[in-house]
Parts: C-alpha cells; sequence; structure tokens
C-alpha cells in the first residue's frame, strides 16, 4: 500500500463514526436506520444477522451496524463491538412484559470493556403506541441513573414509524461522539 493510499485512508476515516444499534428482538431497530437514511419502512423483516448502513449526517460518515436481537443471535454480538464510538440501545417501551430482560441485556452490554468508551443513546422507541412507557419510566425500569458515572448517555422518547424523535436522538450521539473524538472541529 503506497503512502497516499494511506494518507487517504487516514483522511477518509478521520470524520467515520462506528454505530452499534442493539436491543431485543422487534424493538425497532432496522426501523429507525431505514427512516433516518429515508428508505420504505413499510415491509421489514426481523434482521437474522446484521445490517450495515454508511449515512451522511451533517459533516459525518456513519456506519450503522444494526444487529439482530433475537435471544438465539445475543450471544454474537459482541463479534461487533471492536472499534464502537456510540451505541443505541433500541427499547420497545410498549413491551412492559419484557423490559427486565431488556434491563439485563443492557447490563451485560455495558460492562464489555470494548464498548467502555462509547456514548450511548437510548431510544424509549414506540411512543406513538398506547401504554407506552415515557422515557422517565424507562429510566427507571433500566436503571440508566445507575451507570458509571463516566458513561455519557441520553434517552430519547422516539417513534420509529412516525420518525418523532430520531433526529434529536442522532443529533446527541454525533455531537458526543464528536466532542471526544474530534474535539469538535
Amino acid at each position: 500500500m503506497g503512502l497516499l493510499s494511506i494518507i487517504r485512508k487516514i483522511k477518509k476515516k478521520e470524520k467515520e463514526m462506528r454505530i452499534l444499534m442493539v436491543g431485543l428482538d422487534n424493538s425497532g431497530k432496522t426501523t429507525i436506520v431505514l427512516k433516518i437514511n429515508g428508505e420504505d419502512t413499510s415491509v421489514i423483516s426481523p434482521t437474522l444477522g446484521f445490517n450495515i448502513r454508511t449515512i451522511r449526517y451533517s459533516k459525518y460518515s456513519l456506519n450503522i451496524w444494526d444487529v439482530g436481537g433475537q435471544k438465539t443471535i445475543r450471544s454474537y454480538w459482541r463479534n461487533y463491538f471492536e472499534q464502537t464510538d456510540g451505541l443505541v440501545w433500541v427499547v420497545d417501551s410498549s413491551d412492559v412484559r419484557r423490559l427486565s430482560d431488556c434491563r439485563l441485556e443492557l447490563h451485560n452490554l455495558l460492562k464489555e470493556e470494548r464498548l467502555s468508551g462509547a456514548s450511548l443513546l437510548v431510544f424509549a422507541n414506540k411512543q406513538d403506541i398506547q401504554g407506552a412507557l415515557k422515557p422517565e419510566e424507562i429510566v427507571k425500569v433500566l436503571n440508566l441513573d445507575g451507570l458509571d458515572k463516566t458513561r455519557h448517555w441520553k434517552i430519547v422518547g422516539c417513534s420509529a414509524y412516525t420518525g418523532e424523535g430520531l433526529l434529536e436522538g442522532f443529533d446527541w450521539l454525533v455531537q458526543d461522539i464528536a466532542s471526544r473524538i474530534y474535539m469538535l472541529d
């Protein structure tokens, strides 16, 4: 590899962010990714492996790894942890039955050393569904206030279906990562 291509690679890499989208199955991860990318969200089937989308977001290039959340494939999540800048944890706020499972999986994930520096955005999804818990309630249920004080995190109520809250969440995530990695140039 010549010096020029190495420099080009570094330059290209400069404004890239690697974002890992995780959460239990059926929480809305893929719908969020498609919605934010302006793609059709009418027909979505469960993600059995992962999807990668590269999305231009302000002056950054976001490489979003959307990983399936079925119980049988959660053990494979760790294969995607390397060099993760931001973690998006998507919660189905209307699926009250599985919230303790959701809390357990999130806290296991946050114990991973390779994710220790990653900014955490929690999307309290499906706010458009009647009976969905509000973001403040999700904070309590997931015990987010008990997270390590060095962890940068934010929770945003959203609807992948209507798109409400998605930009607010990604704006925070990108800013937070940029302030760590690029010192907000």
